[in-house]
């Protein structure tokens, strides 16, 4: 079985007047999974999606979405662009923006009824989208952009603007996107959902796309809350961990194959760990170290 290659630039540029804000650029990738476009607002993300996505044209370059050039409306098919809400109408409602979209793809009607149980909007389906909350109309965006349960999604800014619970909808939609073989390509300032999300980062800077694997930076910070703060403290020190004390908790830096012996010490010593919460980081430090604070 030949293997379709999902995103590729060759030599994109896109500039105005004489400002390159792609330069020059490209990028291959051929897998499902999740990759994180990050940059500075003003950097270009957005404009390198609507060129991706034909929405704006270069000035000289090639981009292919699956095996066929993004010129090529037919391809747009099986892939989706989740923009910013201004491209929703709020005078009509989450059903009627659903109902055109399915009936530009020729979808039937019930994968409607799908996606909207899916991402959790029953209750406000066919009320106007101008009554909508930030939420809401991220809700919606999101039931647009994957009813046509695209091989290539593309998605500017999709955690903005979510409570804890969308949060975590989101990111249980991203991962079954991937398990169904979609290829995700997100731009994000959210570092700590990024963090959740990928280890894959694209880093954009000064007209040129840098790809890291976030797994040769990531850092695992475990979170203890325990009745007898001090003690724990002491034992941990006297024991070599390094570790950052805050008001209520201690926060030890830790592989996960030291984890157990941790926890050990704090127990057999007669301290009782109330709740244990695991942070990865690794985003910020490469954002910090790209971009500076």
């Amino acid at each position: 079985m030949i293997k379709i290659t999902r995103l590729m630039l060759r030599d994109v540029l896109k500039k105005y007047k004489s400002h390159k804000v792609i330069d020059h650029v490209s990028l291959k990738i051929e897998d499902s999974g999740i990759w994180a476009l990050v940059g500075p607002n003003g950097v270009g993300k957005t404009t390198l999606l609507n060129c991706i996505c034909n929405i704006i044209p270069i000035n000289s370059g090639k981009i292919e979405l699956l095996g066929e050039s993004n010129k090529n409306f037919k391809v747009f098919e099986k892939i989706s662009y989740l923009q910013d809400n201004t491209i929703l109408f709020n005078y009509l409602t989450g059903y009627d923006h659903l109902k055109y979209v399915c009936d530009s793809h020729r979808l039937p009607k019930r994968r409607i009824q799908e996606v909207v149980e899916y991402v959790g909007m029953e209750n406000y389906l066919h009320k106007k989208v101008g009554t909508y909350s930030l939420g809401m109309k991220q809700h919606l965006l999101v039931a647009i952009s994957i009813v046509n349960r695209p091989k290539l999604l593309f998605m500017d800014e999709p955690l903005n603007g979510l409570d804890p619970s969308s949060s975590i909808l989101m990111r249980k939609i991203l991962f079954d996107l991937v398990e169904q073989g979609t290829t995700v390509i997100l731009s994000s300032h959210n570092l700590a959902e990024i963090d959740r999300v990928t280890n894959q980062i694209i880093f954009i800077k000064d007209g040129k796309l840098i790809e890291i694997d976030r797994n040769e930076y990531t850092e695992t910070r475990y979170v203890f809350k325990l009745s007898n703060q001090v003690l724990a403290n002491k034992l941990l020190l006297d024991s070599g961990y390094t570790i950052q004390q805050e008001k209520d908790a201690i926060i030890v830096t830790i592989g996960e194959e030291d984890l157990n012996d941790c926890i050990q010490i704090i127990q057999n010593n007669g301290v009782t760990i109330l709740d244990l919460q695991k942070e990865v980081t690794g985003s910020e430090k490469l954002y910090t170290k790209f971009f500076g604070k």
